[in-house]
Order: C-alpha cells, then structure tokens, then sequence
C-alpha cells in the first residue's frame, strides 16, 4: 500500500483530498503545523476507516519537513502522491510597491524551498516505485500576477515554474507534476471549487495524467478546460 502525503493540511481541501484519496486505498500522511488539529483530522478519517497519520512541520522549516516527510515514508508506506498546498500568510501579500526585497524571503522560502524539500525527500522512494505523482496546488496570482498581493504572486510564479521543470524532466519516468490553478475562494456550496469537487479534481489529474497545467474553473475571459 502506497502513501498520499500531504503539506497543508487543514479542514477544507486538505480533509476532502486525504479522504478522496484514503478511499482509493492509499494510506494518508498529513503534514502541518498544528498538532492538534492533525490529531482531529486523522481520528474524523478513522472514522471512515482511513488510515491516517499526523507529522508535524512547518514549510519555513526545512529540516522539519524533512524529518516528516522521511517519518511518512517509513512508516505508512512509500509516498507515492505527494501534495503541496500549504496556505499562504497573509503577510506575503502586500502591494507591489510596499514590497521590499527583504519581504520576497518569506514568501519564496514558503513556495519554493518547501516545495523543492519536499520533492526531493519523496522522489528517491518514487523512483524505486516506477511511478508517482506530484501535485501542486495554487491561486490565481500564479498565472495572472496580481499587484495587490506581490510576495505571493512572485513565489507562486516561481513555485510554477519549478512545478513545470518537473513535469518536463521526470515524464519518461512515470513521475507526473501537475498543477491545479484555484482562482477563488474554496467554496462548501460552490460548483467547481467547493472542497469535494477540488479533491476530485486532483484525484483526477493523479488517475489521467494529461498535461501539466489545470484550472478549477476558468479565470475571466479563458475557456473552459486544460491549458498549456
């Protein structure tokens, strides 16, 4: 049995995408800052008989997401999904003229070199599998720079275009980096962006592996669909 791990867990997408996927058979490893809310999350997935367990570690914390992530592996199973969709601080979104260099640290710690800690603690045990799938989950700003929220728009550009590099480079592995772009609010009663319908989303991209981009639903004036 192969591990879906988790960075980002929360009440929302985070607990709708574990339980999409401990239903399809993988056990779940959850990584987040919080413990207690780790420990809630894992007993509500018991309950609908999902194996599950919490790690604790923050994205600016390098060796602890390390440490979580190689514990995840050891323990469930080898990791063979892994999802990187931590919430971003509300401090990373400042106008872009009230941005200095010393604010992008932050930010691009948070997107990029947790992201790129993350792939390289789970992909060794990919390899060894033949086969894996790594999901990046991000806002709109990551497409569509926004001004008003710079540091984040920078550090998911960036996160973007390391997410790309990988799809490239590990396709004739059967390693496939996807991307799902949510452009609003996650929504309980909203069609294409509530959290069940999120979840099924990237269940389906891990399951068809068709091209690297998507959207949960279209940004003003794109069509429908999958997009370069």
């Amino acid at each position: 049995m192969t591990t879906f791990a988790l960075i980002g867990a929360g009440p929302g997408l985070g607990l709708a995408t574990a339980r999409r996927f401990g239903s399809a058979g993988h056990t779940v490893a959850l990584i987040a800052r919080d413990a207690e809310r780790l420990e809630e999350m894992t007993a509500e997935l018991a309950r609908d008989g999902i194996q599950a367990r919490g790690f604790t570690a923050d994205v600016l914390d390098i060796e602890s997401l390390d440490a979580a992530l190689y514990a995840a592996a050891a323990d469930p199973g080898p990791i063979e999904i892994l999802q990187y969709s931590p919430v971003p601080s509300a401090d990373f979104m400042r106008p872009v003229l009230d941005t200095s260099a010393d604010d992008l640290d932050a930010p691009l710690a948070f997107s990029v070199n947790g992201a790129v800690t993350a792939v390289n603690a789970v992909l060794p045990g990919m390899r060894e599998l033949g086969r894996g799938t790594l999901l990046f989950v991000n806002g709109s700003s990551a497409v569509r720079p926004n001004p008003n929220v710079a540091g984040t728009s920078i550090a998911f550009a960036a996160e973007s275009a390391y997410a790309r590099m990988l799809h490239d480079t590990l396709a004739g592995e059967n390693i496939h980096a996807a991307q799902l772009i949510i452009p609003g609010a996650i929504r309980p009663d909203a069609e294409h962006s509530s959290p069940d319908a999120l979840a099924q989303r990237l269940y389906d991209i891990h399951q068809q592996r068709d091209g690297f981009r998507h959207y949960a639903e279209p940004l003003p004036g794109q069509s429908p669909g999958r997009h370069p």
